[in-house]
């Protein structure tokens, strides 16, 4: 995953806005995410976080659902073991601890469905449970490919976990969200996070300072490769 500011003209944002494309199961999104929560937090004015999602898993998924982890994606142990030591490089860098490095056999689809969801009908408690489903796998070491533990985890942030188990069974929302993925590949976005904010784009998990660089307007490379 690369680190770069390119113009991004098809990918609309506003002033005082990111979108984040991210997939919970990638670890350098959760990586991004902490990056972002640091500099919200040192940031003097509010910042709407746009979440979009993006579907890693979406070449390697059989029809039943399972993973095929046969199915050629073009990395390679080499790959994984970069990304491994990328991982464990920046949870030092943004002091964060997580319960793995790196996750093959959980698929976040339906997840991300739910997280769709609650974005739509319930906004203002989505951050409330991003964050939850973020927390639950790379800290907590939950699977959140598991409906049982999704609906967990809408009841601890006060969401009716009845409908976030009739939202992951139903078939309109999910084929809603394979357009939000394909919608994503055609706006440019191949790999996540990809960070975007008016017209500037960020790709991989770069730090505080290069997401402030972003979002105000600074000049200059967003960072190296992770």
């Amino acid at each position: 995953m690369a680190d770069a500011d390119t113009d991004a003209d098809d990918i609309a944002t506003t002033s005082d806005r990111i979108t984040v494309y991210a997939d919970y199961v990638c670890p350098f999104c959760y990586l991004g995410t902490r990056s972002l929560e640091q500099y919200r937090e040192d940031r003097d004015a509010p910042l709407d976080v746009e979440w979009r999602p993006f579907d890693l898993r979406r070449g390697k998924r059989n029809p039943d659902g399972s993973i095929d982890h046969d199915a050629d994606d073009g990395k390679d142990e080499g790959y994984y073991e970069q990304a491994k030591q990328n991982v464990r490089r920046l949870q030092k860098e943004y002091g964060v601890e997580m319960a793995q490095e790196m996750v093959s056999e959980v698929d976040s689809f339906d997840a991300q469905v739910a997280s769709w969801y609650v974005k739509e009908d319930y906004p203002e408690q989505w951050e409330a449970f991003d964050e939850a489903i973020y927390t639950a796998l790379w800290q907590d070491g939950r699977d959140i490919g598991d409906a049982d533990v999704l609906a967990d985890l809408a009841d601890d942030v006060d969401l009716p976990a009845d409908e976030i188990r009739d939202a992951i069974a139903d078939e309109n929302l999910r084929s809603e969200l394979e357009d939000r993925f394909a919608e994503a590949q055609q706006t440019g976005v191949t790999g996540v996070p990809t960070f975007v904010s008016d017209g500037r784009v960020a790709r991989g998990a770069v730090p505080p300072e290069h997401i402030e660089r972003l979002v105000d307007g600074g000049n200059g490379d967003a960072g190296g490769r992770r």
